[in-house]
């Protein structure tokens, strides 16, 4: 056990404790035990809004959720740490933001107050220095600042390196690992979307070719997934995105994030979650991602979707709640996204999600066996698993139809006759329409942009034009 005594070592610890190196953000750490010898317990950052009368709210908001979520846990938080992380701009030193960032420590200290959880230290990260808003004594904490230690010179540094726990970079290196590129390879896949926009969308809305689209598209993507397990490996993670890049073609790229709209195919492509399909599964969700370029920014809920819960179900929460957070951004309204998110964050245990999807495909297996025997295909479906609802899914709403029209119109229509009723996806979680209480969206979150015509997020086989409910708002906190 390592402990920490002073501002400079807490200062350190920031990156240990949260797994990466957070940027531009609000940060609380609850502590435990009421003899002041606390311990660390549950985290929450927040983006730093960018209008200070955004403050009070953003840390009322930050403060209730991670309360509440100690709460949930079983333990209230005793006390609180509070960072917050931002490097100057336009000519700032870092004692600038310090000055300028104190209103919201103030808030932060308020909020935490109000919820009778004490604050015991405030501090501001910038600059490659430190200040501490709760420490009077200048000769503690000076007005220039103290300066941040090297990186893994720390005790703490040391005993998280014997421990395993690794520091994986910054929140923008995360994020590019899932953001649409921004090369001169863009305006080709751009091309390649349009084409298969016209050609996907209006057979997924037909009821007789919707099924061949999807058999289609779960094809190719075994088809690209063994393409990457082939791929000699690479050292390094931007090397390795390279690489997957180059064994993706456009065309197949389109051809997937096209088909993957359709919710009946998403959750099946959810199904490769575990063993040795999990981590190509991964790669290949990872590469659409950054494949959804420019008016194409929407359609990367799935695919970012998909990597969430491939990386929660792997055990990798820190990516999953990046990717989840990153979808939700794309599309605010991406149900399946939000309750994903509020599950990881609540800290349930993905292997509920995992026995439904388990059972699904069993049965179906089964379900094509049975068919195959029988010369006059003449054989029933299996009766359902244990997961299965009457006539819902696992995300418990109606379902969206696919945008038509010509490329980058916004606008959604019922095709006559509403489509066929199927067989739902598991509803593995509550699918009642709460607000996530740890969400992040990207910073260009706002009204929806025109764009090209989508298959919108709806289930299986029915069509229709209710979107979901979910709110377009700010950034949320993340635990």
């Amino acid at each position: 056990m390592v402990t920490l005594r002073t501002p400079a070592e807490l200062a350190d610890a920031l990156p240990y404790l949260l797994g990466y190196r957070p940027e531009d953000s609000i940060v609380l750490v609850a502590l435990h035990d009421r003899e002041r010898r606390g311990r660390f317990g549950g985290r929450a950052r927040l983006g730093i809004p960018a209008q200070p009368e955004d403050w009070p709210s953003a840390a009322e908001q930050l403060a209730r959720g991670l309360v509440a979520g100690s709460e949930r846990r079983g333990a209230r938080p005793e006390s609180m740490v509070a960072y917050l992380v931002q490097e100057p701009s336009g000519g700032e030193t870092g004692r600038d933001v310090m000055e300028r960032l104190r209103p919201l420590a103030q808030s932060l200290r308020t909020a935490c107050g109000g919820l009778d959880v004490a604050v015991v230290e405030a501090l501001c990260i910038s600059d490659g220095r430190f200040w501490s808003y709760c420490c009077p004594s200048p000769g503690c904490c000076p007005p220039e600042g103290q300066p941040m230690g090297l990186p893994g010179t720390s005790v703490l540094a040391a005993a998280a390196t014997y421990a395993g726990i690794q520091v994986r970079g910054s929140l923008q290196e995360f994020r590019a690992r899932m953001s649409p590129c921004q090369t001169e390879a863009a305006h080709a896949q751009e091309v390649a979307l349009d084409t298969a926009s016209r050609a996907l969308v209006p057979r997924i809305l037909d009821g007789d070719t919707r099924e061949d689209v999807a058999a289609d598209t779960l094809a190719l993507a075994e088809r690209v997934m063994a393409r990457l397990g082939e791929a000699p490996p690479v050292s390094g993670t931007a090397t390795a995105d390279l690489r997957d890049d180059g064994l993706l073609a456009d065309d197949e790229a389109a051809a997937l994030i096209l088909g993957l709209q359709d919710r009946t195919t998403r959750d099946r492509a959810a199904e490769w979650m575990e063993g040795a399909e999990a981590a190509v599964a991964l790669r290949l969700w990872r590469a659409l991602a950054r494949r959804c370029v420019g008016p194409y920014g929407e359609h990367a809920a799935a695919p970012l979707t998909l990597a969430g819960w491939v990386a929660w179900s792997t055990g990798d929460e820190l990516e999953a709640r990046e990717a989840f957070a990153m979808a939700i951004g794309a599309d605010p309204d991406y149900l399946f996204a939000r309750l994903l998110h509020q599950a990881c964050n609540e800290g349930l245990d993905p292997e509920t999600v995992r026995r439904c999807l388990r059972a699904e495909r069993a049965g179906r297996s089964e379900g094509e066996q049975a068919s195959a025997a029988e010369p006059d295909g003449a054989a029933t479906a299996p009766s359902g698993s244990p997961c299965d609802t009457a006539g819902e899914d696992l995300e418990g709403k109606e379902p969206s139809a696919p945008r038509e029209g010509p490329v980058r119109k916004h606008r959604r229509v019922r095709p006559a006759g509403g489509g066929r009723p199927s067989r739902r996806a598991p509803r593995a979680l509550d699918t009642r329409r709460r607000r996530p209480a740890d969400t992040r969206t990207s910073p260009g979150d706002g009204p929806h942009r025109d764009g090209p015509p989508r298959v919108a997020e709806g289930a299986n086989n029915r069509f229709g034009t209710h979107r979901g409910s979910g709110r377009r708002t700010g950034e949320r906190p993340h635990e």
